[in-house]
């Protein structure tokens, strides 16, 4: 009897086991696959880096872009950017990346330097259009005059676009009358076109 009711209890014991064995297989997920590995930003940039080298900038700077989203906290990938916009002399894309740099690190030379002169050349460019189109009045031109006041002090200079060496002349009389100041009205205008800050000095 005592065997029996022993055997009787493996059983049940066996039966019970083979029950949450088969419920536990039911109820277990699938093992998900491992995500694959993301690339190390040195191998990124240097397959940037080998694009640019061969000319293929734009190339060059998806992969740069690929690089900023795989690794967001690092500047490598926009100072890459910026500086082959300004090479290419793409100044406004070249300020908007290297800002991307300055918010990784505000003390980066090479983005602050980009961000100046794309921006300095962005201006003389504007300048150079508004003095052909001779619209360079009002708070604008009080604006540029004090901007250009700023640079000649921070530059340390008295003249910020220095003037073209004068040709060599030969001796000659002194022109008189309406020709000769029709004449140097005309100069003043050639040389106003060609130096767009001569209005701010």
């Amino acid at each position: 009897m005592t065997t029996q009711h022993t055997l009787r209890r493996i059983g049940q014991l066996a039966g019970a086991v083979v029950c949450v064995a088969a419920l536990s297989a039911c109820t277990t997920a699938p093992v998900a696959p491992q995500a694959a590995a993301k690339p190390a930003l040195q191998s990124m940039l240097a397959q940037a880096g080998a694009a640019s080298s061969a000319g293929q900038k734009e190339q060059a700077v998806a992969l740069w872009k690929q690089a900023a989203v795989a690794y967001p906290a690092d500047k490598s990938p926009w100072l890459s950017i910026a500086q082959t916009r300004y090479e290419a002399g793409q100044y406004g894309d070249a300020i908007i990346n290297a800002e991307e740099v300055l918010v990784r690190d505000p003390n980066d030379t090479l983005a602050n330097s980009i961000i100046a002169i794309s921006g300095l050349r962005l201006s003389t460019r504007s300048l150079s259009d508004l003095s052909r189109q001779n619209n360079l009045s009002g708070s604008i031109r009080t604006e540029s005059q004090d901007l250009a006041k700023l640079l000649r002090e921070s530059l340390g200079e008295n003249v910020l676009v220095p003037p073209a060496p004068a040709p060599v002349q030969q001796a000659a009389a002194p022109a008189r009358g309406k020709a000769a100041a029709k004449k140097g009205r005309a100069k003043q205008q050639d040389e106003a076109s060609a130096d767009p800050f001569g209005a701010l000095k």
